[in-house]
């Protein structure tokens, strides 16, 4: 009896100590769980906006193929600077560009057209067009995609 006794005493609390170790692993689970939910919510929303830039992207350049190859040079917004997300140079005021940027604004997260840019040389049909978002805190996201235009006469 007394060995009972003392083995009673020894094992005492034993079980709350396992009960507490199981919640406290199972809890740093659940967190675990959590935040690879949000690193896949905010990967699944990036590869979403790649996406849709580069559906834009390929939207100017289709424009761009179909329009009279005179007015090739208007469709240039802000074509200095090398810099993503900070283009210099004149806006365009070409009516299809215009649309087009506020297409962009409307579609991708904090995309001014001031942060855009439609580079384009004439001399060797090339496009360059560069597109820049920003999704909250994060850092800017840019995109550039040149194409070869082959203008319709």
């Amino acid at each position: 009896m007394a060995r009972q006794s003392a083995l009673r005493r020894r094992t005492a609390g034993f079980t709350m100590i396992e009960v507490l170790v199981a919640l406290l692993v199972f809890s740093l689970g659940v967190l675990a769980l959590v935040a690879i939910q949000a690193t896949a919510a905010r990967m699944a929303s990036d590869a979403r906006d790649r996406a849709v830039a580069t559906f834009l992207a390929d939207q100017i350049l289709a424009r761009m193929l179909i329009s009279d190859s005179a007015t090739a040079a208007s469709f240039a917004h802000q074509a200095t600077g090398t810099t993503p997300c900070n283009p210099s140079g004149a806006a365009s005021t070409n009516a299809t560009v215009l649309g087009w940027l506020a297409e962009v604004a409307d579609q991708l997260p904090n995309a001014g057209s001031a942060l855009q840019q439609i580079v384009v040389n004439a001399g060797s049909s090339e496009v360059t067009v560069r597109l820049c978002w920003q999704n909250g805190n994060d850092p800017p996201r840019s995109l550039t995609v040149s194409n070869q235009v082959q203008w319709q006469p």
